[in-house]
């Protein structure tokens, strides 16, 4: 496969498995563009960074030299120190959608993002619009939030209510960013399986 297919969504809508599967049968590296706004996030709360302080959060970045070693599993390197484990946590969750908006950190995830070269599969809110609106195959992928409030029920500690309201907060919060590319395949996934999923977007990226 050449060149860049795009998997973007909403949280919990399935385009992080999704992407990694398909990457894996492409035979092509998988980059989490989620990943690196978590580890803003992390950083600004262990450093008792305000979030919404975008010039804090670029010194942090720099300071730390924040890098994306992409991968089947991405991992996120602050001075050779792994943030991975740390970076899907309610308290994450709940901030990162206020990192995500600011324009400085948006730039700069996306510089780190286009330091790979291509081919890849890239998952984000904005792959397909603002980082890589030249990829030829791109995707959306949706579902109802109580479907995905289910499916992040099964990662997080938190009761299944509490996530649905943290969803649908975000959701809000993230509606400007994650509209879906004009040229992006829309796959609702709520009925699907995983498999179901990954085999719908192959086929259409080797077509």
């Amino acid at each position: 496969m050449r060149g860049i297919v795009t998997i973007d969504g909403p949280s919990a809508s399935g385009k992080s498995s999704a992407a990694r599967r398909v990457a894996e049968a492409l035979g092509v590296p998988y980059l989490s563009s989620g990943l690196l706004y978590r580890a803003a996030a992390f950083l600004a709360l262990r450093a008792g960074v305000d979030p919404g302080d975008e010039a804090g959060l670029l010194g942090l970045l720099q300071r730390f030299r924040v890098r994306l070693v992409p991968g089947k599993e991405n991992r996120v390197l602050a001075d050779g120190e792994d943030l991975t484990p740390s970076l899907h946590t309610l308290e994450v969750d709940r901030v990162v959608s206020e990192v995500a908006r600011l324009p400085g950190v948006r730039a700069w995830v996306n510089e780190r993002l286009k330091e790979v070269p291509p081919p890849f599969v890239a998952e984000g809110r904005d792959m397909g619009t603002a980082v890589f609106p030249e990829a030829p195959h791109k995707f959306y992928l949706t579902a109802r939030p109580e479907v995905r409030a289910k499916r992040r029920a099964k990662e997080r500690p938190q009761a299944y209510e509490a996530i649905l309201q943290d969803l649908l907060r975000r959701d809000e919060k993230d509606k400007a960013q994650s509209a879906p590319a004009p040229d992006a395949l829309l796959l609702d996934t709520s009925d699907l399986t995983l498999e179901e999923v990954v085999a719908w977007i192959l086929e259409r990226v080797r077509d």
